[in-house]
């Protein structure tokens, strides 16, 4: 049954993303309307994903998201939280690897959307790039996500941040509010198969402008994984009672069938 429901979900799943992204072609006349489009992108994913993987997505802390623009750090597990996001922040705006635009449709609403794109060939340039290209996407009011840690990373994995969240909170002066979740469990990474149950995606507290570099690199590690660990031990328990266990590299598997 886990196969087939993942398999149905991973076929709504891509044919809505090719169907919206059609539909929506229109909305790319402006940001507001590229927005618009994602956030439906969203809800419809969120939607079959619970009622066709029977994954639910719970989004905790809503009242920690401070008005204006903000600079959001999150953990990074799956292409879960990337959709889930979009449904929260009515203008967000991720910062993302260049090559994503370059991606048929999807990559012109990247590109139409007010993303901020790295151009890694660019070397030691990218990073004052970017930070130019984010300060006017904050200008703008954007509620700008970046991953700290660059790529997805493994439930229970050893977190391996970078340096570049610090040096868009030093550069933007804007609160930075931290996220930590635990959807690698059930939407792993590299894989067609989604488990059921219940994935948590928790907005903590914002962290205010104006901490030293090195403290806040410190400090946003230590309450997102802290916070991404504690939400882990209970997934893992939703995980085993419905029947699955867990592999030695910490990423769940079906329990054999009886």
């Amino acid at each position: 049954m886990l196969a087939l429901r993942s398999l149905a979900f991973n076929l709504c799943f891509y044919l809505t993303t090719t169907m919206v992204a059609i539909v929506g072609l229109p909305a790319l006349a402006t940001r507001p309307g590229v927005l618009r489009v994602a956030r439906l992108w969203g809800r419809i994913t969120l939607w079959f994903l619970r009622v066709v993987a029977r994954t639910e997505v719970e989004i905790r802390g809503l009242e920690n998201i401070p008005a204006g623009p903000i600079l959001i750090a999150a953990k990074h597990q799956s292409a879960l939280e990337t959709l889930a996001l979009c449904t929260v922040f009515p203008r967000f705006a991720y910062v993302l690897k260049r090559e994503l635009l370059l991606i048929p449709l999807v990559g012109w609403f990247f590109a139409r959307g007010g993303m901020v794109a790295i151009d890694r060939s660019k070397g030691t340039r990218a990073m004052s790039l970017m930070n130019s290209a984010a300060a006017a996407a904050i200008k703008d009011g954007a509620q700008l996500i970046v991953f700290p840690e660059g790529t997805r990373r493994a439930p229970g994995a050893l977190p391996a941040y970078k340096q570049g969240i610090s040096h868009l909170y030093t550069a933007l002066n804007v609160p930075c509010v931290p996220i930590a979740l635990n959807t690698g469990l059930f939407w792993s990474r590299n894989s067609f198969v989604r488990r059921p149950g219940k994935a948590i995606i928790d907005i903590l507290p914002p962290i205010a402008p104006g901490l030293p570099r090195a403290e806040f690199q410190a400090l946003i590690e230590e309450r997102i994984e802290a916070a991404s660990n504690a939400l882990m031990g209970s997934g893992l328990k939703d995980l085993a009672g419905a029947g699955y266990t867990v592999s030695s590299h910490e990423t769940p598997a079906a329990a054999p069938r009886r």
